[in-house]
């Protein structure tokens, strides 16, 4: 909408600066969209034209084929697809700005919780997992749901390139206008480069050296926890450190 007159006074020009101003908002929005749809597509696709490849050379071809491998394969197979799928529907989700649960949520029990289970889960070589928090326990508000996958993500992702330790602390930071919780996943892997730490958390990204289809996944656990720590008024992102990686995040902390 043009504007002819510049006069901040002027009500029909203010008017329409602001109209600018949203339809500005609405076409940067379509035009995201209309990227993660074309992003997302790719993703499905070449899974399922791999599976479909294979499975039909099988059947074409039967004899000599390894049928336990195969099948083991293509599980493995619909197993990414299924993780995918359910990683685009809460995207879609947080996207679509549905309410927040109002929940209380112990952040030190949650991160004890997941720490635990980590140590139980299969990776690729022995890990030394630690939990460390202050005490009193922080506490926060919003989704036990959507706070826990925040930290799985996390945990998840210092796991898969960590070489012998990963470690989360779970602290609270009091400061005049309130408190703060501060949690931090740490791992003793390759370390991220300065300039990727901002990028790793864009969607469907992975670096080339290490984020590959797979040992990596779709890239989209790291954009996930972001948006989730955003959604609850928090911050998150790879701090300096001297070896290894540093996930901190901040989240309004509540009282007990």
């Amino acid at each position: 909408m043009p504007v002819s007159s510049p006069a901040p006074a002027d009500e029909i020009a203010r008017l329409a600066r602001t109209v600018n101003t949203t339809l500005d908002r609405l076409e940067r929005s379509a035009e995201l969209q209309q990227r993660f749809i074309a992003d997302a597509s790719h993703e499905l696709r070449s899974p399922l034209a791999g599976l479909r490849a294979s499975l039909e050379s099988s059947l074409t071809h039967p004899e000599g084929v390894d049928w336990e491998n195969r099948v083991r394969d293509a599980l493995r197979d619909i197993v990414r697809l299924q993780d995918l799928s359910h990683d685009l529907l809460l995207l879609a989700q947080l996207d679509g700005g549905a309410p927040l649960a109002d929940t209380r949520v112990n952040l030190t029990d949650l991160a004890h919780d997941l720490a635990v289970e980590h140590r139980h889960l299969p990776h690729p070589r022995p890990l030394d997992i630690r939990c460390t928090a202050d005490d009193p326990p922080a506490w926060v508000r919003g989704s036990d749901v959507q706070l826990e996958r925040l930290l799985r993500d996390l945990l998840g992702h210092a796991c898969r390139y960590a070489r012998t330790t990963v470690e989360i602390t779970v602290r609270t930071e009091r400061h005049e206008d309130g408190a703060t919780a501060v949690f931090e996943v740490r791992d003793d892997g390759p370390g991220i480069p300065a300039a990727d730490r901002e990028r790793v958390f864009k969607r469907f990204s992975r670096l080339e050296d290490a984020r590959t289809r797979k040992s990596g996944g779709a890239g989209l656990g790291l954009a996930i926890a972001r948006e989730i720590a955003t959604r609850h008024g928090g911050t998150l992102h790879f701090a300096d450190t001297a070896h290894g990686t540093c996930a901190v995040g901040r989240l309004p902390s509540i009282a007990r």
